[in-house]
């Protein structure tokens, strides 16, 4: 959980270290998307693996989908801004996710699941984000939750700014998902012109903001983000948050994480620790035992 070691008033705030600039590509049936998070990142941003943001209001973009594909180590969290997703998996689980919803799966020692949009036409929006397993934990049961929108607590600042937690605490409430060993903050920030938000970050944490509207300016140094740019945070000893202001209307999603600082081996949908343990995942998945 996260925790401040001095009031929100007199918070330093962490600046921004680098600006990413996401790489189009495609995935599932030729979905296309925009990978922010790629592999370069995931010992700067452990325990986070990746971060892709599809958006499109053409069908002939999203409309094949992503097809039963397996996954084994990590997890998957998929955040629909607009449109609607079905998740199906070999495990039983399934659930319809729609604008403001949330699925997270735990594909531990294996998972075979398909997400398929149930839209034919109109915005399709949203996010996926992997988060690491720690070795202890790779093999555990696969599961899946589907949160909808009303079960993700939101509160609105004095300032304005509407803060949607879907995981970690913020603002004095428990987000929708609650993690002990990456305790992961994912927090969805709709600011109003003119607005900050102070958020604490716990130090030692890995952190990162991604702008997906508009435009903001982060910390003391009020470096400018721009839309479709994901901004590292420095890890530094003495600050103990992040500011952002905005001046227009803009919207960003802010994640932190305890890293796990374990060794990272992944061949496509599988992260294990060592590549012994890769070659064990696909041979496990190639004989049915998913």
């Amino acid at each position: 959980m996260q925790t401040a070691s001095r009031s929100i008033d007199t918070m330093r705030s962490r600046e921004v270290e680098r600006l990413v600039v996401g790489q189009p590509t495609s995935d599932g049936a030729g979905v296309r998307l925009t990978r922010v998070l790629t592999r370069e990142l995931q010992r700067r941003l452990d325990p986070y693996l990746m971060l892709d943001e599809f958006r499109s209001e053409d069908p002939n973009d999203y409309l094949a989908g992503f097809p039963d594909h397996p996954h084994r180590g990590f997890e998957t969290v998929t955040y629909m801004i607009a449109g609607q997703m079905r998740h199906r998996d070999n495990s039983g689980g399934q659930g319809l996710l729609g604008a403001g919803g949330v699925q997270w799966m735990t594909a531990g020692r294996g998972i075979i699941h398909s997400e398929m949009p149930e839209q034919k036409d109109g915005l399709m929006h949203g996010f996926q984000l992997w988060l690491n397993l720690p070795a202890a934990s790779k093999m555990i049961a696969p599961s899946y939750r589907d949160i909808a929108a009303a079960e993700i607590p939101e509160v609105t600042t004095a300032e304005g700014v509407r803060v949607k937690v879907i995981a970690g605490r913020a603002l004095g409430i428990d987000g929708a998902v609650v993690r002990e060993t990456t305790e992961p903050l994912y927090l969805d920030l709709h600011m109003p012109a003119g607005s900050s938000h102070r958020q604490p970050l716990t130090a030692g944490h890995n952190a990162f903001l991604y702008v997906y509207a508009g435009e903001v300016e982060v910390g003391g140094e009020r470096r400018k983000v721009g839309a479709q740019r994901l901004a590292v945070l420095s890890n530094d000893a003495g600050a103990d948050g992040v500011t952002v202001h905005a001046s227009g209307a803009a919207r960003l999603l802010l994640v932190s994480g305890r890293p796990l600082a374990e060794p990272i081996a992944q061949h496509g949908p599988f992260v294990m620790n060592t590549t012994q343990q890769i070659t064990q995942a696909i041979a496990d998945y190639q004989a049915g035992r998913f």
